[in-house]
Parts: structure tokens; sequence; C-alpha cells
């Protein structure tokens, strides 16, 4: 027992304050963001759209993120990612509050277009602060934190919000979403101070900035963003389609499901600091990692196939959480270890732009599967997201060996 301590506490140290401070804020901003895990509900049963209708939604909602990553990479390689961060938050705040008063259907497609480009924006940016704040050898760990920060926030967040639209209704979450974050702007300015330091620049460095496109040529890392792509489509069947499923399949409240979301951040705010930390240490390849993510998600869903007994999505969280500890580090760290010295915005605007074309196609494609064909089928579908991912990660893990 005193050895697990140990290890837990160690997990903790050696962090920059700034990486701290960031997680501090995270942690803030997540827990405002009540209303996101109940959006499907919300524009379902309180503005009374349809599946397709809800689906095209999330569509705008993808592509928004789409847009909103690219730029994010490109003003972060342009201004820094201090800037794009504060501006991201700010303008991100006054939409969440402006978006519960829009009501009609392209109002709401071109009102969540808006707020994701903007909110997505912060992702790149975030990511290469990162870089500059913690230390190579801890870089996963700072990651692992940011993330701890997040899922515990989510945690908060949701579980709260269950129980605000069961008593107030969906209204006083747009607000809190909005408040906090221009709360996170604050705490960001006067605790995390922009690096001054300059880089000199190498050779190296005035070639690549020679070619800004050098991303895009940049054949494994398409690889890499193909597995991160199926991840998400598997994902995010957890944010949208699976909540629907916990109210019309098990008849469950907006509270009751707000509990599976604890299950999630639980497992994640107790083990993923000293899981990662762990597995730090036994100096296991990147690519394994991400592999045994993919098939952990893959078979999250293959396992609710069957929906007789309530437990089965018990095991389908636990599965994915574990998937999700082991996949969104390891990415992360992945794309951080291959992006190039003067390029690390447009890398990691790749890297998140993957994910949000994800949440454009996996709402649409699953929402319009359990339309027609209902949610089991669909949860076959998005088992095999899985296993592509496994099949790449096997190809990419070839490509790396032979320092491709």
């Amino acid at each position: 027992m005193k050895k697990l301590y140990i290890n837990y506490i160690e997990s903790f140290q050696g962090l920059s304050k700034e990486i701290w401070y960031l997680a501090l804020i995270t942690l803030i901003n997540r827990a405002g963001t009540m209303v996101i895990p109940f959006l499907s509900l919300y524009f379902k049963n309180s503005l009374d759209f349809n599946n397709d209708d809800v689906g095209w939604i999330f569509v705008f909602f993808g592509l928004g993120s789409v847009i909103g990553g690219w730029l994010g990479g490109k003003l972060t390689d342009k201004i820094g990612f201090y800037k794009v961060m504060i501006l991201s938050l700010f303008i991100t705040g006054l939409s969440f509050i402006g978006l519960q008063y829009i009501t009609s259907f392209w109002g709401l497609c071109f009102g969540i277009l808006f707020l994701m480009i903007v909110a997505d924006t912060f992702r790149p940016a975030i990511y290469v602060s990162l870089k500059a704040y913690s230390k190579p050898d801890n870089q996963t760990r700072s990651l692992a934190l940011i993330r701890l920060a997040i899922n515990a926030g989510m945690g908060i967040g949701p579980t709260a919000a269950g129980l605000i639209i069961v008593t107030k209704g969906y209204s006083l979450l747009f607000w809190i979403d909005g408040i906090t974050c221009l709360l996170a702007i604050v705490l960001f300015y006067y605790l995390v101070k922009e690096p001054k330091k300059k880089r000199v620049e190498t050779n190296e460095d005035l070639d690549i900035k020679k070619d800004n496109n050098l991303v895009y040529k940049d054949f494994t890392y398409w690889i890499f963003i193909g597995i991160c792509f199926f991840m998400g489509m598997a994902f995010f069947q957890l944010v949208v389609t699976m909540p629907l499923y916990y109210n019309e399949v098990f008849n469950l409240n907006e509270f009751e499901i707000s509990l599976f979301w604890v299950i999630n951040i639980s497992i994640i705010v107790v083990f993923e600091m000293p899981f990662i930390n762990y597995l730090e240490k036994k100096h296991i390849s990147i690519t394994k990692h991400i592999l045994v993510a993919c098939l952990l998600m893959g078979l999250s869903f293959f396992v609710i196939f069957q929906n007789f007994w309530i437990g089965i999505l018990v095991v389908n969280m636990i599965m994915m959480t574990i998937g999700e500890m082991l996949g969104f580090p390891y990415t992360n760290k992945f794309a951080l270890n291959r992006a190039k010295e003067g390029l690390e915005g447009s890398y990691m605007a790749l890297f998140a732009i993957a994910f949000s074309i994800a949440h454009i196609f996996s709402p649409k494609i699953g929402l319009s599967v359990v339309e027609n064909y209902g949610y089991q089928i669909n949860w076959l579908i998005t088992g095999t997201y899985g296993l592509i991912g496994v099949l790449l990660s096997i190809w990419l893990q070839k490509r790396i060996k032979k320092n491709l």
C-alpha cells in the first residue's frame, strides 16, 4: 500500500508551476462546459428536433472544430500560443452565453459553427504551450495532468448539470459555460506568463520555415492522423449517441446519465497519472500504447451489442475509459514528438483536425444508422472503427521501425 502511495505521489512530481496553473485553469473551464454532454438531449427534448436534425447540427459542430483547429495552428505559428488562448477563451465565453437564445435549426447550425471555430483555436495552442512549459522527460505526465484536469472538470460539470437540468432547465448552463470561460482568462493572464526566451534558429529551422507545408508531406504522420480519426469516430459515440441510448433504451434521465460520466472521470482522476508514470518507466513504444487503446475502444462497443442488462453499460464505460487513458496521452505525445521545430502549430492543428473531422462524421453516421437500423447495428459499426485503428497502428509501428 505504501509503495502504491509513493508511486502516486511520484507521478505528480517534477512538473513546472506553469503546467500546474494550466491544469487549474483547465479544471475551472471544463467544469463550466456543463452543456456539451447534453446538447443532443437539449436539441431533441427541449427544441423538438429529430435525430436527423440533431445529426446535421453536429455536422456543423464538427466542421467548426475542423476550421478552428486549422486556424488555431496557423495563428499559433504566427502570433504564439499565449495570445491565441486568451482570444479563444474570451470569444468562446460570450458565444456560449449567446447560444441559448438561438432556437431555429439554421440559427443553431451557424451558431454552433461559429462557437466551435473560436473554441477549437484553443486546442493547437494549448498543445504547443505544453511543449513550452514541460521538459521532454515529463511531457507525457504533463499531458496526463492536463487530461486529469479536463476529466475532473467534466466530472464535476455534467454531474452538476444533470441536477440543474432536472430542477432549473438548460438556460442556466449556458451562462455558467460562458462565465467560466471568462474566469479562465483572468486566471490564465495572472498566473501563466508568456515565455520571453527567443530560441536561436538553426539552418534546419530556416529550411523548415521555407517549407510551411512539410507536415502535409509526412506520410507516416498521415497514417497516425488516420488512427486518430478512427479513434475519434469511436469515442464521439460516447458523447453524442450514447446519452440518447441511455435515455431511450434504458429510460435513464439526465442525472442518471451523468453518473456514467462519473465512472469515466473517477477512473481517470484516480488512476491515470500513476498509470502513465508506471508505463513511462517500462519504456514501451508509443505505438504499442496506441494500438491497445484502439483495440479496447473497439471491443467496448462490441460488448454492448446485447442490451438486456444495464450492467453492460458499466463494462462498456470501463473499457472505453482504459482505452482513453492509453490513447489520448500517447497520441498527444506522438504528435508533439513528430512535430518539427517552428511548425508545432501546424502539426498539432492537423492532430486536432483529425478528431474534429471525426466529430463531423461520427454523430451524423451514428444517428442515421440508429434511425434506420437501430442502436445495436450502430455499435457493431462503431466497434469496427477501433479495429481499423488497430490495423493502422500496426502499419505505423512498421514505418517507425524503419525510421520513415
